[in-house]
Order: C-alpha cells, then structure tokens, then sequence
C-alpha cells in the first residue's frame, strides 16, 4: 500500500485536466438481466492481440457481476447521449427502463446511438488499489463516424472540436484556404477557443473559481434548485463531480444546502457579483471591434441559429 498521502478532491482535480470520453460498460447478471454502468476509465491496450481495459470501484454495486462476467460490451457515448450517462451513473433505478437496446455477445446489452461499440470477452481482471482493472478481448465492434463523441474534462461534460492550430500566423483568423476562411463552423471554433483562453484564467486565477463551480453559480444566481439532480442536469455535471463543486462552494462560504434545497449564501452572491463584472469586462475587450449595432446583429444571429430545428 501506498504511503502518499494526497487531499483526494485535489487529487481527482488534477485528474480532470485529462479529458476522457464517456462509455456505458454492459454485461447481463446470472439470471440474465441487463447490467450498466457509467465509466470514463475505458482505456486501449493492445491492437495485437485486440485488447481494452477499463476500471470498476470495488465498493459499486455490479463489481461482482462484472468481475465475473464472461463477455460485456463498451458502448462509447456520443454528444446527445448525456442523458444516458447519467442514467447509468446512477443507482437504485431500472436502468434499462425505456432504453433502446439490442443484444450482443453474450446477451450484453448494446445500446442504440452510441458512436462505437467493442464487444468483450474477459481477458483477466487485475487487482488496482480501491478499483478493478477489467481486461477484455474485443471480438468484434462496430462504430458511427457521422456522430460526435461525449467527451468529460474538469468534471462536466464537454463535446470534441478541431484546434484552431493555424492561430500561430500573424491573422489569427486566416489560413490561407479561401473556404476554411469564410466557414461559419470553422470561424466559430476559433472564436470560441480564443473566448475561452482568454476568460477561464481570469475567473481561476483571480477569483479562485473554476468555470464549473462559475456554472452552477450563475444557475443557483437566478433561484434556488431544489435538489442535486436537477442541478446535475442544468450545469452538465454528473452527481458525484457536481457534489465535489457544492462542497468547494460551501467550504467557501459560497453556498448553503437545507433539506436538499441549494441557495448562494450573501458571500456567494457578492463574489458571483464579482464573477459576472469580470465577464462582462471581458465581452467587452472581445467585442470592441464591434459597434452596439454589430453586437446586437451577432448575438441575435447566433441565438437564431440555435433556436433552428434540427
């Protein structure tokens, strides 16, 4: 046994830095019912022989049906499947219960939508500290490229998007390709990654909040949310990764919770105060560029575009 010793919320902090993807792990039970679980650990370990890992808490639930499962399969989430990864992180409901899915090798359960799926035959499972390493054998899988992975950074859900790496030239803007230039989805990735670099230093370094704490904030500003799991939905963080944000807040002073009912206490009002000056300081560099009128056309366009049926 390890004898470091690390503050583990800090510890899973730093972790966080490392975005993963979202997976739902499943297998069926010895009477043959479908089992599920939420898993960010899945990991590849071998292209010959086809190997994949991924890693179950010893204190879960289906560590036992899992441990002793013959196949199971790796359903990788993508973006519109959030609901889905909460659903499987959770405990004491039927999981299943309206879930589109079909069966697998083995009866392992594999869900409809997902972006890739590998099915599993147990390769070994290795002893890792208060987790399982669960080894398996892919023999066969199947994959979606038209869907765009779920992706988990710095505890909340997050979608994948290309790097603006061409922003080393002089025009931060340009690329020299004459469509990329002009390409509305390329023009607001770039945006969006400067919006961001330029932003999240200031709220971290100079209010001591993280965007994901600034997020629940912002919501718990406008009224109180009554309980973890609606606020779970609203700030795009599964339960266990917004409870560690509620706690930071209130050892903060930041926010008090009664009877399941969240509320921003005097302090936390006065630094979300803080939180939304600076902000709004920074829209205000971004779009200096602009006239009132230029601002009020691009954000109108904007929400237009995201009001659009699909």
């Amino acid at each position: 046994m390890s004898n470091t010793k690390f503050d583990k919320r800090d510890f899973r902090t730093a972790l966080g830095q490392f975005p993963t993807g979202v997976t739902v792990i499943t297998t069926v039970d010895e009477n043959g019912a479908p089992i599920g679980c939420t898993a960010s650990s899945f990991n590849s370990v071998s292209i010959d022989p086809a190997l994949v890992l991924w890693s179950i808490d010893k204190g879960a639930f289906s560590k036992t049906i899992f441990e002793k499962a013959e196949y199971f399969a790796i359903n990788v989430l993508s973006e519109n499947q959030v609901e889905t990864s909460n659903r499987f992180a959770g405990r004491g409901e039927d999981k299943f219960k309206d879930v589109s899915f079909s069966k697998g090798l083995g009866g392992a359960p594999l869900l409809a939508g997902c972006g890739a799926q590998f099915e599993c035959k147990t390769w070994n499972v290795y002893e890792g500290g208060d987790h399982l390493i669960i080894v398996g054998e892919v023999i066969q899988y199947n994959h979606d490229d038209s869907l765009t992975p779920l992706a988990f950074s710095r505890g909340s859900y997050a979608i994948t998007s290309q790097h603006p790496s061409g922003n080393v030239q002089k025009n931060e803007a340009e690329t020299g390709n004459e469509f990329l230039d002009n390409y509305l989805l390329y023009l607001l990735n770039s945006a969006i990654s400067k919006y961001r670099q330029d932003l999240y230093p200031k709220l971290i370094d100079g209010c001591d909040v993280t965007p994901e704490q600034w997020r629940v904030m912002t919501i718990l500003s406008s009224a109180p949310v009554h309980t973890l799991k609606t606020l779970s939905i609203l700030a795009m963080q599964p339960l266990n990764d917004l409870s560690e944000s509620v706690d930071t807040l209130i050892e903060k002073g930041a926010l008090t919770i009664e009877e399941d009912k969240l509320a921003l206490t005097d302090e936390g009002m006065a630094l979300q105060k803080s939180l939304l000056a600076v902000a709004a300081e920074h829209e205000d560099h971004m779009l200096s560029k602009l006239n009132p009128e230029q601002t009020s056309v691009l954000k109108n366009a904007l929400k237009s575009i995201i009001e659009m049926d699909n």
